[in-house]
């Protein structure tokens, strides 16, 4: 483990150039997440009218849409158990406690078996309320309750996917995190024509065509990701032993991942309301946030792709006691970040239209989710910045200062906003502003608890005795 310390490229290599070589495979691994996120709803919006009923593909996008929130929960718990292992075991890595390493990752994969039991479970009974609850339209629930069902059933891919995603990414290597990701979304792509429209002689499953191809994909992604763990990642030893749950090592994984698990589900949380204060103004603004939502996925988890090579590069440096280099992690993981969302802020401001018309939605629908684009960009800097420091906030263990910015990004201020603009007579233009206005006032409280991390524990890193 020493030898790993001293050779370890998130201790060695330059900042700037480390955190792109780790950053820039899960960015388009995160990117290719998205297509395949975007190609879902570009295929079901054309799913075919029946003579009883027209405009299909639109109830369709829309059923996708209220369907969405779950499966973000899904990923929330997913996803933010993983980022509590990321942080943890890079830290271990650089303290050079090979025990606790292997500790951690056996918890996690043991976590997620947990998580998967409970979203089992919600899919098999607790499906048909929730979709009713956003929605009395009978078509929309019938799709609605058909896609989420199997996507929460067979959710065992995702979740476990993103721990050893996340074991891997820990110890640096995101290639091979970037290769099951890939290979996972490739076969979501493949397969979503085929099993929606019934080519090559499979039968035309529709909106459960989608969901089954989408379940395919995250098996896929698992069982390349758990091989790369096993084979490629020496560093972590493995063993039945250490799948045994222990409550200080699942204390100290929450203790980093709870924040990050709420702070997806706070995402969860807003789409949902969103989805309901939308809903009274029309359901052409429920669908065109949905078609939205899908496109800034592209941006955003670009975004995400950096943070994720934030958080294990500042996590190992302060493990190490490097105070500079963790500096150096803060300084390029905003830059780089910002890069990314302003590419994002001029592509949709140029390209909302084109990128828009690729649903085949009608007119209204078109036009509201192009003035959505136009109007939510705007705030894409702020946004950039909030998600880049609650990286950094991740990795130095301030849990609590990453839920802060969460709270207030996507719960706090953006649903009361949404709510008052949803009254007001020209409730179509005002409901997007809530957006950017939320992004505004998270990035000040942001900016504020940066500096007294600064203070209080950056400043006052040591190096741990060899």
């Amino acid at each position: 483990m020493s030898k790993e310390r001293e050779t370890n490229k998130m201790g060695t290599v330059a900042v700037s150039r480390v955190m792109l070589n780790m950053g820039i495979p899960m960015i388009l691994s995160m990117v290719l997440q998205a297509c395949y996120n975007i190609v879902d709803s570009m295929f079901v919006a054309r799913i075919p009218d029946s003579e009883a009923v027209a405009n299909m593909g639109e109830y369709a996008v829309n059923a996708l849409t209220l369907a969405f929130p779950v499966q973000m929960l899904i990923v929330a718990f997913g996803i933010g158990t993983g980022v509590g292992v990321n942080a943890l075991l890079a830290k271990s890595l650089g303290q050079r406690d090979e025990e606790k390493v292997a500790k951690v990752a056996g918890n996690g994969v043991s976590l997620a078996l947990i998580i998967y039991a409970a979203f089992l479970l919600f899919g098999l009974c607790g499906v048909k309320a929730y979709i009713g609850s956003q929605t009395k339209n009978e078509i929309i629930l019938g799709m609605g309750i058909d896609y989420l069902s199997i996507c929460c059933v067979v959710s065992f891919g995702i979740v476990m996917f993103s721990i050893y995603e996340k074991l891997l990414q820990s110890t640096g290597k995101t290639v091979y995190s970037t290769i099951a990701q890939v290979t996972g979304a490739v076969v979501n792509i493949i397969f979503d024509p085929i099993m929606i429209f019934g080519y090559f002689g499979l039968p035309e499953l529709g909106i459960r065509g989608a969901a089954y191809a989408t379940v395919l994909g995250q098996i896929a992604s698992m069982v390349l990701a758990m091989y790369f763990h096993y084979k490629k990642n020496t560093e972590v030893k493995s063993g039945r032993k250490y799948l045994k749950l222990q409550g200080n090592i699942v204390k100290e994984i929450y203790v980093i991942g709870l924040p990050a698990i709420i702070m997806q589900a706070l995402m969860s949380f807003m789409t949902y309301g969103v989805n309901l204060i939308f809903g009274t103004v029309s359901q052409a603004a429920v669908t065109a946030y949905g078609i939205f939502y899908k496109i800034q996925q592209f941006i955003f988890f670009a975004g995400f792709g950096l943070r994720d090579a934030i958080t294990p590069i500042v996590s190992f440096n302060y493990g190490m006691g490097d105070q500079k280099r963790v500096k150096q992690g803060i300084f390029y993981g905003l830059l780089y970040v910002e890069i990314i969302m302003l590419v994002g802020l001029i592509g949709l401001e140029v390209f909302a239209g084109p990128l828009v018309g690729l649903f085949a939605m009608s007119k209204e629908t078109e036009e509201l989710c192009i003035l959505a684009s136009k109007i939510i960009a705007t705030g894409f800097l702020f946004a950039g910045a909030n998600i880049a420091i609650q990286g950094v906030f991740q990795a130095l263990g301030c849990g609590l200062d990453s839920l802060v910015v969460s709270m207030l990004r996507l719960c706090v201020v953006v649903l009361p906003s949404a709510w008052l603009f949803a009254g007001l007579n020209n409730a179509s233009f005002m409901i997007w502003w809530a957006f950017p206005i939320a992004e505004l006032v998270a990035f000040l409280v942001a900016v504020i608890l940066l500096m007294r991390a600064n203070s209080k524990i950056i400043k006052g890193m040591r190096r741990p005795a060899v």
